[in-house]
């Protein structure tokens, strides 16, 4: 099962697969009626009950014994207020018969049942309480949610209620906001929902939601103890059959539905998942087999299940969102295919490229679409034309590009990026001399690097000289911890030969090499790219350097170009989408799994995993599968998911994930106890590292306040627990605010971060012509490397998006978790939690004003704000969602 040896599970919780080393290698009527029926005050009074009985609560598989009283006793009038959320497409949704037979149902208070459960057990018989049945009738109707109340008596025995049994008697589901019971001597209960009962025609089991208390396992009151474990085996399912939209069944499946064999052969992927292919796991839909490939699941042609709740919220749906990809992809490239119709046509010049931001592209209406779809859908892209209703596809400028046009050109700002860009993970120390790759010689080449002290020395640089107070530049450089590199090569190599054969794209293995400036800037050193033996031909490597001469400018411009592709794919395909959304599903579903919602861990967590399930499938459907988004966009082509995997497989550490272990695994920070976060960072102005370490500390304070509660588990070593529970926020949150939320900043104008690079270099056994032809116009060259007009515009529009916060995003500190809320210490905790959040705020802002931080600040330099905590909607580079929802 991969567990790390040092890591603990929790002493009174069943097994936890999250802590692992891997994340699992192997009426509505009119709209405007409303109904208020009689509601029988509060108050308590005398009451005799009916004689003796036994009572039962069915369950699915059996029926248990449950004691009920005879005696005269007191009992209090409590009032049940059920607050149900309007949707879309579900509740309050359907005009027709089905929706009338509803709105009959509401009048006669036969829709929603709920039934009162005692959090103890009889203490005479030891069985279960007989549990209170009342009918909640629709009371009220207010803008966006629906009034049901119910009166009914408790007996003083029944005790406290613990949980409530919903049955849903609507002919579709409906979503449940909170219930709240009134009349109690200690004041409201108060039971948070926020989850899809399935209508009854659908599953005949009753829902359960229990009450906001927290417990451990062997600490559940009697009375809940059976409720709990038989919610957590609903949940975990059988692993047979095909699951529905309806259910909530969390369980393991690999990366099987990524092809498509059935339709084509040439989309036949490898499973992703296993000991050929370790990958984390995903959740399970039970499709049928693929006919021509056993081992592949049919893909969908609608949405892919995922477990009800982690469905995306209706406002995120109606809202920018991942929908809003799906919507966007089959409506938007057709008409750009329609627009450009060579597929392969590339920019004829750079005011070809501007002209997207400013006249934009024209977009011919496809068949059956409507006048002003697309600009509904995406507003900030699409612009209807007044005159003819026609849409234009229309970028916004950048912020980068805003500030400086020709950002994109420079060294220096190539070098911030690997600091303070979409991707600050890659950037490492070098510590050994000379650069050397751990792939086999017989089959990839030499491993040694072409890049050599004598090149290095051979450049003249005075300042490089200066600086060092040696003969030895890169021994004394390295001493001094001066040298840093983008090292792309074994990953890369073993697939040059693989990617050459897909038409329109090329690969190489590369590594770039920086120096630390005494200013705290980076400046490249050196591009090395390199071609395996392949086809006959020798290893082919070449190092390209700034020069001041024309010819090997823009040679290094072009092997810029490569680099700029295979950083963008490892941010991708590593950095962000492995990293992150892959790695977080496994702990969703085995936390849901595993851990009642009842646990005080399960509420620990539950704020990070919000919609992540979804964006996945939706992912598995259009970005990450056979033939979509990132296979036609990225150099790796087809191979992009299986390169991901051999990522995974090499470099991904459960332990590494957690910011201070990753700065100093990648060398850029070393233990400090005298420094702040106790680490010392090798580049002080690290925009990505200052900030985060920040937050990092914020996070971890959280469970570190809550680790004094009467619930806290016991463990031998409870900051080890502390640093589990913050890795798995810190992904969900940090990270993924960091290589998200900036995209369409760093890449809407593509030049600056290519996703593809299509040609070879033109030192690459060259022809004559070929090499003519660069000479007479190298800038056509440069235009032909850089993604097609389809690639480009298609990519932009995705960024966009992605990069879009939407108006229901809950950000880290904004609100308090409901469960928590009646929970003084922990609200109190909470409200030091937000307060250290808006401090961060006033911390990055006075970092990007301090003149001295020049890769935070400086003329045509965007500031670093995206690890800043809060964000209105929109396309803003800043904020930090609690989960990763988009």
């Amino acid at each position: 099962m991969m567990m790390k040896p040092q890591i603990t599970q929790l002493s009174h919780s069943t097994k936890t697969p999250f802590l692992l080393h891997k994340p699992f290698i192997h009426g509505n009527g009119n709209g405007n009626a409303s109904v208020v029926l009689p509601i029988i005050s509060r108050h308590s009074f005398q009451k005799k009950k009916k004689n003796v009985g036994v009572g039962f609560i069915p369950t699915s598989n059996s029926i248990k014994a449950v004691a009920s009283t005879t005696e005269n006793e007191k009992a209090t009038s409590v009032e049940a207020i059920v607050t149900v959320k309007l949707t879309v497409g579900g509740f309050l949704s359907n005009l027709g018969i089905d929706r009338g037979l509803d709105d009959i149902k509401d009048l006669l208070g036969k829709t929603v049942h709920l039934e009162f459960v005692s959090a103890e057990l009889d203490s005479r018989t030891g069985l279960e309480k007989e549990t209170i049945k009342a009918y909640a009738q629709w009371t009220s109707k207010e803008e966006n949610e629906v009034k049901y109340e119910s009166s009914f008596e408790i007996p003083e025995d029944f005790g406290e209620v613990g949980a409530i049994l919903v049955e849903n008697g609507h002919q579709k589901e409906m979503f449940f906001k909170d219930i709240i019971l009134n009349g109690f001597p200690y004041g409201p209960l108060h039971i948070n929902c926020n989850s899809w009962v399935h209508s009854k025609n659908d599953n005949p089991r009753k829902r359960v939601f229990f009450a906001n208390k927290s417990y451990l396992p062997s600490k559940t009151p009697s009375g809940l103890g059976r409720l709990r474990e038989e919610e957590l085996e609903v949940l975990r399912g059988n692993g047979q059959g095909e699951r529905k939209s309806f259910e909530r069944v969390y369980d393991y499946d690999v990366y099987n539905d990524l092809g498509d064999p059935n339709t084509n052969e040439e989309l036949k992927r490898p499973v992703l998942g296993g000991k050929q292919h370790p990958y984390p796991r995903r959740c399970r839909t039970g499709r049928q087999r693929c006919d021509t490939d056993p081992l592949s699941e049919k893909r969908s042609s609608g949405s892919t299940y995922v477990p009800r709740d982690e469905s995306f919220s209706e406002e995120k749906r109606l809202t920018f969102s991942a929908k809003t990809i799906y919507s966007v992809l089959h409506a938007l490239v057709p008409s750009l295919e329609t627009a450009i119709f060579d597929s392969e046509l590339g920019f004829p010049n750079f005011t070809a490229i501007d002209s997207l931001f400013n006249e934009g592209v024209n977009l011919p209406p496809f068949e059956n679409q409507k006048k002003g779809f697309l600009s509904t859908l995406l507003p900030r892209l699409v612009k209807a034309i007044a005159n003819t209703g026609e849409d234009v596809l229309r970028f916004e400028t950048t912020d980068t590009m805003d500030r400086d046009k020709f950002f994109w050109f420079r060294d220096e700002e190539f070098a911030r990026q690997t600091l303070a860009g979409v991707n600050p993970y890659s950037i490492q120390l070098v510590t050994e001399w000379p650069l050397k790759g751990k792939l086999d010689p017989k089959i990839y080449g030499p491993p040694e690097s072409a890049i050599t002290t004598e090149l290095i020395e051979r450049t003249g640089d005075q300042r490089l000289d200066d600086h060092q107070g040696g003969n030895n530049i890169i021994c004394n450089a390295i001493n001094q911890k001066k040298l840093f590199i983008l090292d792309y090569h074994d990953l890369f190599l073993p697939y040059v030969s693989k990617v050459r054969e897909i038409k329109g794209t090329t690969l190489y293995g590369s590594r770039t090499l920086f120096f630390l400036t005494p200013e705290g800037t980076l400046r490249p050193l050196a591009i090395e790219l390199t071609r395996p033996p392949m086809d006959g031909k020798p290893q082919w490597k070449q190092v390209f350097m700034p020069c001041w001469n024309a010819t090997g400018v823009w040679q290094w411009r072009l092997a810029k170009a490569h680099v700029l592709a295979h950083d963008s794919g490892v941010h991708q395909l590593v950095q962000h989408w492995l990293r992150t959304h892959a790695a977080i599903e496994p702990y969703v579903i085995a936390t849901n799994r595993q851990l009642s919602v009842v646990h005080p861990i399960y509420r620990l967590l539950h704020p990070h995993f919000r919609y992540t399930m979804d964006i996945n499938a939706l992912a598995q459907q259009i970005l990450i599968n056979g033939g979509g988004i990132i296979e036609s966009s990225f150099s790796p082509g087809k191979y992009s998911m299986e390169l991901s995997s051999v990522a995974y497989d090499q470099q991904w550490q459960f332990n590494l994930q957690a910011l201070p272990a990753d700065l100093i695994n990648r060398g850029m920070a070393v233990e400090d106890p005298t420094a702040p976060h106790g680490l010392k960072l090798i580049i002080e102005d690290y925009p990505f590292a200052n900030d985060g370490l920040v937050l990092w500390n914020t996070i971890k304070d959280r469970p570190r306040r809550q680790k004094d509660e009467k619930w806290w588990p016991v463990l031998k070593t409870p900051e080890d627990f502390i640093e589990i529970i913050t890795t798995i926020a810190w992904v969900a949150s940090g990270h993924h605010a960091a290589v998200n939320f900036g995209q369409y900043s760093y890449t809407g104008y593509f030049p600056n971060r290519p996703t593809i690079a299509r040609t070879n270099m033109p030192t690459e056994d060259p022809s004559e012509e070929s090499w003519n032809n660069f000479l007479r116009k190298p800038e056509s060259v440069l235009l032909e490397c850089f993604p097609t007009q389809i690639q480009a515009t298609r990519m932009m529009a995705v960024m966009d998006i992605l990069s879009n916060h939407s108006p229901d995003e809950e950000y880290l500190g904004d609100l308090v978790e409901s469960a928590w809320d009646e929970n003084l210490y922990i609200k109190g905790a909470f409200e030091r939690f937000k307060g250290k959040l808006m401090r961060l705020e006033g911390i990055i802002d006075k970092r990007n004003a301090n003149k001295n931080l020049m890769n935070r600040s400086g003329a045509g330099i965007v500031a670093y704000e995206l690890l800043k905590p809060f964000s209105p909607p929109g396309v803003t580079g800043k904020g930090v969602p609690y989960s990763i929802s988009i």
